[in-house]
């Protein structure tokens, strides 16, 4: 397979271009003892690279009035370029520089690590962070996902420049992903190829070329524990119950994607009905199930004041219980079903949206219309077919708890993991 993947998506809009550069790796391939190099390499290579120092990388783009990032994800980097169409010559080599060509001069590194370490500091004054992050840890133990991308701070301060020159080095020759969107030339393949930096990665030998991981879990858990506890003098309780379940793109994973709309999608999902408007108890509650290369969370998420924190796990757990125990409604069925093309229709928007998931679609080895497949595949799925696979993939959920230390503790006494 080539290093240099390429999708076009041709539509009418005129004037802007959206350019979505994808390199496989990520956190999930931070060594365990540099939690955080793929976030603090992300952040660097578009402080210069190629011809550009960083202050004439910076002028050119926001000269086109574009916008250019880099953000590292559990499953990759991705690379972020939205322009108008006639300046697409000029920023299109900036891509393929900072691939090719990242100068990550120490100055920068250092000031990309500091901001790094300050976000990670705000991480740590917010009770959901902190919840998932125990979360997180439980479920995964030592993989590849137990981790937040932005890494750990004793790792991030001693991560040096040697070291993110390798990695950027492999990233040279593992495969890359260039999703366009917008009014294309009809030879803009071509172009690409052509450019000077793409051209130098077109050479590079090709060192990955993995397929998605089919196991039904990936996760290296520690212990047999369920059960995780973080104390913060806080006035609110989160809890957050889940389990690891299926790669994106697994057999069964349209099951799960139609259960969590019907749990957590909407005013009219059972989390909000129960946990808002039947009880009162929750400020905030959710669904949290992304779309990963590996074993991803399916999670329910809920925020509470101290006096109603008991009644709101309770009623989380018998929420977690009926989608084992009883088969929806067909009426529950087709609002979920709506619910799902819903998400599809609105993450299909805007160019931007569009090049980004044609990006992760070929990530993860799937076809260019897996979403539109998805919605003639799910017309066939049934109540008992979402029950057998949460029979399957959610039977033994973990529990993170922040807050309080009186409250969580009480908590923790009435759970039954």
């Amino acid at each position: 397979m080539s290093p240099l993947n390429i999708v076009l998506d041709r539509i009418s809009v005129p004037g802007i271009l959206a350019v979505k550069t994808w390199i496989h790796g990520g956190s999930s391939f931070d060594p365990p003892d540099q939690k955080g190099i793929h976030q603090l390499l992300g952040s660097v290579i578009s402080r210069g690279c190629g011809p550009y120092g960083n202050i004439e990388l910076g002028n050119l783009v926001e000269g086109c009035g574009a916008g250019l990032r880099c953000d590292t994800f559990e499953d990759g980097l991705l690379i972020s370029l939205k322009c108008a169409s006639n300046d697409a010559n000029k920023l299109l080599p900036i891509v393929g520089w900072m691939i090719a060509d990242p100068h990550l001069e120490l100055d920068q590194i250092n000031l990309e690590r500091e901001l790094t370490l300050q976000a990670l500091q705000r991480q740590k004054e917010n009770p959901f962070q902190l919840a998932y992050d125990g979360w997180r840890k439980l479920a995964y133990g030592n993989g590849p996902y137990a981790h937040d991308p932005l890494g750990e701070k004793e790792d991030l301060e001693k991560i040096k420049r040697a070291e993110l020159l390798a990695i950027a080095k492999h990233n040279k020759s593992t495969e890359k992903i260039i999703a366009v969107a917008g009014t294309l030339p009809n030879d803009l393949e071509s172009q690409i190829n052509e450019i000077k930096p793409f051209a130098q990665l077109l050479n590079e030998p090709n060192v990955i070329s993995n397929k998605i991981i089919e196991q039904d879990q990936v996760i290296s858990r520690i212990s047999n524990l369920t059960l995780t506890l973080h104390y913060e003098d806080t006035e609110q309780i989160v809890i957050m119950l889940g389990q690891t379940t299926l790669p994106h793109g697994h057999k069964n994973d349209l099951e799960l994607r139609i259960l969590s709309c019907h749990l957590g999608a909407g005013m009219s999902s059972i989390l909000f009905r129960s946990l808002r408007e039947d009880h009162g108890v929750a400020y905030d509650v959710g669904i949290h199930h992304p779309a990963r290369r590996r074993a991803a969370p399916f999670l329910i998420h809920a925020s509470t004041s101290e006096e109603k924190s008991e009644l709101t796990l309770q009623l989380i757990q018998e929420i977690w219980a009926c989608t084992k125990d009883y088969a929806i409604s067909d009426e529950e069925l087709f609002l979920a079903k709506a619910k799902f093309r819903s998400q599809i229709a609105h993450g299909s928007q805007t160019v931007s949206q569009r090049a980004e998931r044609k990006v992760q679609l070929r990530s993860l080895r799937l076809v260019d219309n897996y979403d539109i497949q998805s919605i003639k595949v799910i017309e066939s799925i049934t109540s008992k077919d979402i029950q057998n696979t949460a029979q399957k993939y959610l039977q033994k959920p973990l529990l993170s708890l922040c807050g309080p230390a009186k409250t969580v503790n009480k908590l923790a006494k009435i759970w039954k993991g």
